[in-house]
């Protein structure tokens, strides 16, 4: 079942919450709707890819318990398509699941109970850094591509995540600097939000996979030991 709310605004961006539970589905609605965008309802994590690939919404905010099919299922099977934002939204505590979710392409995570003025201000960070993308340092085998938010590797197209782009973006443009994990963390997350270091290393992992499988052999995301990484230009 699909309800959509529509706010008075001009062209507004579409936001997919996908939510079981009716009073917490109207809330979001509500909050968001306020917050100047379109929003639309699903309660069936069976029906999300299937609405993601029909309507291309702006952003996907993804509950984890879900009937059908949960919610990490559905955020791999969004993945293998599309690099939509989103936003896990869960009651569980266990740090596992939530790495799980970053691990399989999620952008951002929210724990049950929140305040749903965060929600919406976490929704407006991940869409502004979703588009704050440029041009890469000149001579260099990675390209990214703003207007088509596409990352190349000496041409072959990458596969990635918006977090995956904003990662590689911020090491591929300072070639050589060292970047600590919580310098990282605050280039591709909201400034309040809160994960370990190991957040990092999962996606480092994920990118240093993609780049090889674009260019095998190549491997420029250099662990600097007990500080962090940093992007080497090959000779």
């Amino acid at each position: 079942m699909v309800q959509t709310a529509t706010p008075p605004a001009e062209r507004p961006r579409t936001i997919l919450v996908v939510e079981d539970e009716p009073s917490l589905a109207a809330l979001l609605r509500e909050t968001l709707g306020d917050a100047g965008f379109r929003v639309a309802l699903l309660d069936d994590g069976s029906e999300v890819a299937d609405w993601v690939r029909a309507h291309g919404p702006d952003a996907v905010l993804l509950d984890l318990g879900l009937p059908g099919k949960d919610g990490l299922a559905v955020c791999h099977e969004i993945r293998a398509f599309s690099t939509v934002p989103l936003i896990m939204v869960t009651g569980r505590i266990e740090e596992m699941d939530r790495l799980r979710g970053l691990e399989i392409g999620a952008d951002d995570y929210i724990c049950k109970p929140f305040v749903p003025k965060e929600v919406a201000a976490r929704v407006r960070a991940l869409l502004r850094r979703s588009i704050e993308w440029r041009d890469a340092q000149p001579g260099s085998p990675l390209s990214l591509d703003e207007a088509g938010m596409a990352a190349r590797w000496n041409g072959v197209r990458l596969d990635l995540t918006p977090v995956e782009f904003r990662l590689l973006r911020a090491l591929g443009q300072r070639p050589g600097r060292v970047f600590s994990r919580a310098q990282l963390l605050d280039a591709i997350y909201s400034d309040d939000h809160v994960v370990n270091d190991r957040t990092v290393d999962s996606h480092i992992k994920n990118l240093r996979r993609k780049i090889a499988e674009a260019c095998p052999g190549a491997d420029p995301l250099t662990s600097i030991y007990g500080v962090g990484y940093k992007f080497v230009l090959p000779d």
